[in-house]
């Protein structure tokens, strides 16, 4: 088995583009953000960057419809968020925008900030698994 696990058989489905897609939120807050990365973020990017993990395609605090996520996979229709404390008392905003996202084909994985940093490997894993369960 060569090459991309996410193109292998599986429903080819576009970015969401226009209304729903990644016309919604302005292009130069998501560039700002990418030049402000947490941490972990920026811990978790260097797995996920240049197609190292499966040689699958990550970008980074991309705009998809009215929200920004921190890396998400078109290809496998995959969302990874990296969540600081500040999610805690945001939990219900995080559960509506969760929702909007599945409803639209996408898979979404959160992981805490703590964990990224403490245990990327394992981060990367649990992330190689969906990528390779072809979501």
């Amino acid at each position: 088995m060569g090459g991309n696990p996410c193109s292998e058989g599986s429903l080819h489905l576009p970015p969401l583009r226009g209304k729903d897609g990644m016309g919604g939120m302005e292009r130069a807050h998501a560039r700002q953000l990418r030049s402000n990365l947490t941490d972990a973020e920026r811990r978790l990017w260097q797995t996920l960057r240049r197609r190292q993990l499966a040689g699958v395609k990550f970008r980074r605090q991309q705009p998809i419809g009215d929200f920004i996520v921190d890396f998400v996979c078109f290809e496998c229709r995959l969302i990874v968020e990296v969540d600081g404390g500040q999610h805690v008392e945001q939990s219900h905003y995080d559960d509506v925008r969760t929702r909007w996202l599945e409803d639209r084909g996408y898979r979404v994985l959160r992981f805490w900030n703590n964990d990224v940093l403490a245990d990327s490997d394992a981060v990367a894993q649990v992330i190689l698994d969906a990528v390779a369960s072809k979501v």
